[in-house]
This record gives structure tokens, C-alpha cells and sequence, in this order.
């Protein structure tokens, strides 16, 4: 299982510890869009930038 990892709210205005989170998943503005691995590590990611992002579940 994968997760897909779109962008929906810009970074600017956030603290930097959410900006560099945004970075570290491979996004960098609204409506970049990424394929991860459904795995703990980023899972924790996606969960403290939650307000950012828009989170899909997707088949390998």
C-alpha cells in the first residue's frame, strides 16, 4: 500500500520545522502531488503537516 500525498495549502507562514517536513516528503507548492510508502516514518510526517496536505490511499 502506498500513500499519495498532494499539497493543498501553501508552506509560507508556517514554522519551520513544517516547512522542512513539507521538503523531506518532496512537495514544494500547492498542488505538487508525491507518491510514498505507507510506512510509520512517514506517516508521523504526513500527521504533523495534516493541515497542508490531502492524504489518498493507492494501490502498488
Amino acid at each position: 500500500m502506498k500513500l499519495k500525498i498532494t499539497q493543498i495549502k501553501s508552506a509560507i507562514g508556517a514554522i519551520e520545522k513544517h516547512k522542512a517536513t513539507i521538503k523531506a516528503l518532496g512537495l514544494g507548492r500547492p498542488n505538487y502531488t508525491t507518491i510514498k510508502p505507507k510506512n510509520a516514518q512517514i506517516l508521523g510526517m504526513v500527521n504533523a503537516v495534516r493541515h497542508l496536505v490531502n492524504v489518498e490511499e493507492v494501490e502498488d
